[in-house]
């Protein structure tokens, strides 16, 4: 509607009508700057943050499908009673699950993304969380770890997806967390382990006055130094042993850092500290069966004990498919009374490319397994044991946290590998079946 000027005078009377004066160029031009030292609250639908199908979701839906009770068992805090109430073992679980398919194997990392990374802070689910209990949890549940990891094997095997026809067993040197100058003789490992228990008497004197975060902090440095010290001194004797098995001539060393860590022959020929992760590979599915660590450089050995872990996990496969280095007659003898057939390369004569004569001490076991190598049914399944178990070990040091151990002794480090053997059933599952996930 159009007002006339006289009457937009009457109607509207206080209002001021000289001319708005223009800001000339000389003027300082205004604008709204960034100002970061303001809190924002932002509200945050945490259930919209990821689309229907993402792999957080499904790492969730397999955690919700698991039975946890052995970690619950182990909860301390009941209702009713004392105690702070613990983190849910299901987040936990959910998080190291989807950190490991992620590569990431550093407990300070996952809790920065915990917070930083949409699909983590997901997980978490609004739950406070940091990296002493990320760190304690991964290694402080290696039972419960494992039978996680017979969970996922029975789900597929269930599924027909495990079929047990072919398992291949493979084994990978891994690298420890030691360094090699961190090797001490007998001579020198007296000497440090009298100098640490001066260090932990001197410290105990220091706290009789109190004790401050900073005090505790070097009681607990210099109680753990001792006790690594004194490990790596009683570990000589096995070491010794291994030498002299081996007809080796060298003074026996152990480790001040890690003294379960042994030097092991690696893939690329040289010397390092390093543990012997063994796989068994189901050849269907390219599921984990077993797991095992040794700090034994040696596979020789390691063949039955590995069946007997999947027959107790899943059942007893009807071919099992081995390199060279594990050949050893006690155990080809041991899987014929089992009834598994064993696939194994025929050692061959020193300078000689032809396999090595059977000999007159020859059981029929062992006669039998010679036999079987030379048929072109057993040389043309022979072949798919690299494509199965190599590439599974290919796979878990090359994006699944396995290059590089960050814990240190065979117990962590076995649960470390569990950890990751389980994340890969997960990822099998995923690609193989993926409607059991949603």
């Amino acid at each position: 509607m159009y007002y006339a000027p006289a009457m937009a005078d009457e109607l509207f009377p206080d209002v001021d009508r000289r001319p708005v004066a223009r800001p000339t160029d000389a003027a300082a031009p205004r604008f709204a700057t960034a100002n970061r030292t303001q809190v924002e609250l932002t509200p945050t639908d945490l259930e919209g943050l990821l689309p229907p199908g993402h792999a957080a979701r499904l790492v969730w839906r397999f955690v919700e499908g698991l039975d946890l009770s052995i970690f619950y068992a182990a909860i301390k805090a009941r209702e009713g009673g004392a105690g702070r109430t613990p983190i849910d073992p299901k987040i936990l679980i959910a998080l190291w699950l989807y950190a490991t398919i992620d590569g990431i194997g550093s407990a300070r990392e996952v809790d920065r993304l915990c917070y930083a990374h949409d699909a983590y802070r997901w997980l978490r689910g609004g739950v406070s969380v940091n990296y002493h209990t990320l760190s304690d949890f991964r290694v402080a549940h290696a039972a419960a770890v494992s039978d996680l990891l017979t969970q996922s094997i029975a789900s597929l095997r269930h599924r027909g997806i495990v079929t047990l026809a072919r398992v291949a067993q493979d084994g990978t040197r891994v690298r420890a967390s030691a360094g090699v100058g961190s090797f001490r003789r007998e001579g020198t490992l007296q000497e440090r382990v009298k100098e640490a228990r001066k260090l932990v008497e001197r410290t105990a004197r220091q706290q009789e006055g109190g004790l401050d975060r900073t005090a505790a902090a070097q009681a607990r440095t210099a109680a753990e130094g001792l006790a690594r010290v004194e490990e790596a001194l009683a570990q000589l004797p096995a070491v010794a042993e291994a030498k002299r098995r081996n007809r080796s001539t060298s003074a026996p060393r152990t480790s001040t850092t890690d003294p379960d860590a042994r030097i092991l022959k690696m893939q690329d020929g040289g010397f390092r500290p390093a543990y012997n992760v063994q796989f068994a590979t189901d050849h269907d599915s390219h599921a984990i069966l077993g797991v095992h660590v040794t700090n034994v450089g040696s596979d020789q050995q390691q063949l039955i004990p590995m069946l007997d872990q999947v027959e107790t996990r899943v059942g007893r496969p009807h071919t099992w498919l081995a390199d060279g280095g594990y050949v050893a007659h006690p155990a080809i003898e041991e899987a014929a009374r089992r009834g598994v057939t064993l696939l194994l390369p025929v050692p061959r004569q020193a300078g000689m490319a032809t396999p090595a004569p059977a000999q007159p001490t020859d059981t029929p076991a062992i006669t039998a397994w010679r036999l079987r190598m030379q048929t072109d049914v057993a040389k043309q399944v022979y072949r798919i044991r690299g494509a199965t178990a190599e590439r599974v070990n290919a796979d878990v040091k090359t994006t699944r946290t396995l290059r590089h151990l960050g814990v240190r002794g065979l117990p962590k480090v076995h649960t470390w590998v569990l950890w990751i053997a389980l994340a890969h059933n997960v990822m099998r599952a995923m690609s193989i079946v993926p409607h059991l996930m949603t």
